[in-house]
């Protein structure tokens, strides 16, 4: 319970690590490519963000110098105690994800794997608050079916992640992942990770991308709807990570234009677009647009429901959004809904109640 009594479920907060975190869960090879032979993951983003210590909040870097969000106790302090929270899902910081990785699958598979380890040994199971994210290296989708079978059970594994960047997920040829997902009762979380533009480049600026990130978005629940995953697995969701939420009537109203000229395209689906969204589609607040009251509520009356939004603070970022000053104030049922109930309800595996 939040220090003003109000529930708060984190549905965006990043771990990190280092390589030397993981080490110890890698098998060889592949550990000998990295702590012998100086490996290292390419790097993705031309620019940095433009705050003091770049993609991350100055004061939650340690004391020690370490980054930001690589100490679970401090991480505890700096978050968890002191908003509150009753649960937080942890999305990672594996940059890029092994997912996005361009070649040499094999890495990506035991990166995932470690990865995976490395998370619930040392944050799902020291504190009660925290649920994962399955790490999947999802490129050849056996590889990925296989992880989500190994740890996909575990109690505190509430979703696959996958990244946004130039892979269309909803290809049936990744279908083999929902369905995995499906059967262990994960949802999905995607989460942007390379540029915003389907087979794009980057922007010149990063003020562009940041701005452009809700498009990525749009495009994958686009994708994701026409090609049929949630009438195929209709006990599966999706939560879009990170592009904020003002843009959802928009698409929910194109898609549903486009249904009604186009559906002989798609016969295998079959309920309006906007009503997939509002039945397996979340999105997570943050970055949160400065909306006021009546603009806020103009916008989740358009929506036509109050479950999709689920809040988030995207801890340790630079553009982290407080509880306290993201979202306009409204009525206490609705924020009750945002700041926890709906994403209680969207995540069959976490708990109504936090006992204790």
């Amino acid at each position: 319970m939040s220090k003003n009594k109000i529930a708060i479920v984190d549905t965006d907060i990043h771990e990190r690590i280092q390589y030397k975190d993981i080490l110890d869960y890698l098998d060889e090879p592949y550990k000998h490519y990295i702590a012998n032979c100086h490996w290292i993951q390419e790097k993705h983003m031309p620019y940095t963000q433009p705050a003091t210590a770049g993609v991350d909040r100055a004061d939650a870097i340690l004391p020690d110098g370490r980054p930001a969000g690589t100490d679970l106790p401090f991480m505890q302090k700096q978050l968890l105690d002191d908003i509150g929270h009753e649960f937080g899902i942890l999305t990672g910081a594996l940059d890029p994800s092994p997912s996005s990785m361009h070649g040499w699958y094999e890495m990506a598979a035991a990166l995932a794997s470690a990865y995976n380890d490395w998370q619930i040994e040392n944050w799902l199971e020291k504190d009660d608050r925290l649920y994962g994210s399955v790490h999947i290296a999802a490129q050849e989708p056996h590889n990925a079916v296989k992880e989500i079978e190994r740890v996909g059970s575990h109690p505190k594994m509430v979703q696959v992640l996958l990244p946004i960047d130039d892979i269309m997920w909803g290809d049936p040829y990744y279908h083999p992942i929902f369905e995995a997902a499906e059967k262990h009762d994960l949802m999905i979380g995607m989460h942007h990770n390379e540029p915003p533009v389907y087979y794009g480049k980057w922007p010149r600026y990063f003020i562009e991308w940041h701005t452009l990130i809700p498009t990525a978005h749009m495009k994958q629940i686009t994708n994701m709807i026409f090609n049929g995953v949630f009438d195929k697995f209709p006990n599966l969701g999706l939560i879009m990570i990170e592009g904020g939420f003002t843009w959802v009537p928009h698409l929910m109203w194109k898609m549903d234009q486009q249904y009604r000229d186009l559906r002989h395209e798609v016969p295998w689906l079959k309920r309006k677009p906007s009503q997939i969204m509002k039945e397996q589609i979340r999105v997570t607040t943050q970055p949160a647009e400065e909306l006021n009251k009546k603009e806020f509520m103009s916008l989740i009356e358009q929506m036509g429901t109050d479950e999709i939004l689920c809040f988030s603070t995207d801890y340790p970022h630079w553009d982290f959004d407080s509880p306290d000053r993201a979202l306009p104030n409204m009525d206490p049922e609705l924020k009750k809904k945002i700041f926890a109930d709906n994403a209680k309800a969207f995540y069959p595996k976490l708990p109504k109640t936090r006992e204790g």
